[in-house]
């Protein structure tokens, strides 16, 4: 056997580094806007309203339950300000079904508790759930950005946005220090900061000789926002890091921010759609809340919405909703967890997934035994696979880990619940839910070749 012959029966790793200059200017180019959604939608809400306004610009339109569609009409629809779904209706009707991307725009934070403030020791703190899975210790002695909306008793809603401008003040939550941290370095990490201990600081001035810090910093609330700690309680506000996205390492391949998951993938999603032309089949984009805890709640995958929008096209164009469930097919867009050598015995190297050699499709997700995936059928990968293929797309497959290790889940299981066939795809990270995660430049850009294939498949 020859080494061409050879070389036809191996599986062989591939690339997504590129040396063309073209297409580099292209990396580059893509980079630059990811960075700036990146840098601009901290929050699942921020996150809506940014993709809401490069759709909109786009020529997209609100979308009205009960409109009539055509061939080529772009709509999007807002779900309670922190989800949005959008939509390009394709040549063929929707009774042949359509392609959907689903991604999720919530990442791992800390929320504030319903009455969060309180001061102890001359300083005052707002008190913290966290949310979505996280390495407590991990959100210590880090710059905290605050954002979110306060409604007044007035129903007057205000919008928080504090931390992200250099000129902006920050928030912080102090760590041991370790000349007296025997006891605390002697827990196991899960143990390190209690979840009650993420309490961040948010003052430390009086408001006179004879006042306190909370009050200090209710007067500065009313004087800048008019509100008061009443209002608090009805207020939903996050805490997530002060960090931009930076370029990592001498050559730059590589870009670390807060929030990569999942937004990393629903940006190109999000640019895939509102940039292509009118396709073969109804193409939709849905960016959904809610992922990290379950995709419960109104904005999750889990709520009847997200059919009730397919069901919605199909009314608008006169398709048959069962038939075009049927026939529809969906990528659960979402971060695979790349190999990491420092933390080797975690992984499976055959079968794990490698920066910079393209997107991470995954069969099937889940805990040890599968737990909580939905498990895509051999023909399902072998459409996607056909597809990343004659599109020239660098693709890899691979798992979270060691079988008994952990494991991950995605939306993946929502989407097979409403019968429509789907399989995982996303940019391989490291450090996944961290308050900084890393992913290649072109990984990042090979998703958006990615949904560009999908979308005219």
């Amino acid at each position: 056997m020859n080494r061409q012959d050879a070389e036809k029966l191996l599986n062989k790793k591939r690339y997504s580094i590129t040396n063309d200059l073209a297409e580099l200017q292209k990396v580059e180019e893509f980079i630059k806007d990811y960075r700036h959604f990146i840098d601009n939608g901290k929050t699942e809400r921020m996150a809506t309203v940014y993709a809401e306004g490069e759709a909109i610009a786009k020529g997209f339109k609100p979308f009205t339950p009960g409109e009539t569609l055509r061939a080529g009409d772009k709509i999007c629809y807002v779900n309670y300000n922190k989800s949005i779904l959008l939509a390009v209706i394709g040549k063929r009707p929707l009774d042949e079904g359509c392609r959907i991307i689903a991604s999720h725009i919530d990442s791992p934070r800390l929320d504030l508790k319903p009455q969060p403030l309180y001061e102890n020791s001359g300083i005052a703190y707002f008190k913290t759930h966290y949310y979505g899975g996280i390495k407590k210790y991990q959100w210590t002695a880090v710059p905290l950005e605050l954002h979110g909306v306060v409604y007044r008793a007035d129903g007057t809603r205000i919008d928080i946005n504090i931390g992200a401008d250099q000129s902006d003040p920050v928030f912080y939550i102090s760590d041991l220090m370790p000349h007296i941290g025997k006891d605390q370095m002697s827990k196991s990490a899960s143990e390190f900061i209690p979840g009650e201990g993420l309490n961040i600081i948010n003052g430390s001035l009086p408001i006179d000789d004879d006042g306190g810090v909370k009050l200090k910093v209710l007067s500065i609330l009313n004087e800048k926002y008019g509100i008061t700690e009443r209002d608090l309680v009805t207020a939903e506000l996050t805490a997530v890091p002060a960090i931009m996205s930076r370029e990592v390492g001498f050559d730059r391949s590589l870009i670390a921010a807060y929030g990569h998951d999942d937004r990393i993938c629903a940006y190109p999603a999000l640019r895939a759609l509102i940039d292509g032309d009118v396709p073969e089949h109804t193409s939709v984009v849905m960016l959904a809340d809610k992922e990290e805890i379950g995709s419960y709640g109104v904005t999750g995958l889990g709520s009847e919405s997200y059919p009730d929008f397919i069901r919605s096209l199909c009314d608008a164009t006169g398709a048959d909703y069962l038939a075009c469930k049927r026939a529809s097919i969906c990528l659960s867009a979402d971060v695979g967890g790349a190999y990491d050598p420092c933390y080797a015995d975690a992984y499976e190297a055959s079968n794990s997934v490698y920066l910079n050699c393209g997107v991470a499709v995954s069969k099937y997700t889940g805990s040890r035994g599968k737990g909580g995936c939905s498990d895509a059928s051999a023909e399902t990968l072998a459409k996607l696979a056909r597809i990343f293929d004659e599109a020239g797309v660098v693709w890899q497959v691979g798992e979270y880990g060691k079988v008994d290790q952990g494991g991950a889940g995605t939306v993946a299981s929502e989407i097979a619940h409403y019968g429509i066939e789907v399989i995982d795809c996303g940019v391989p990270l490291l450090s996944m839910h961290s308050v900084t995660e890393l992913a290649s430049k072109f990984d990042i850009y090979e998703m958006l070749k990615a949904s560009v294939a999908f979308f005219k498949s």
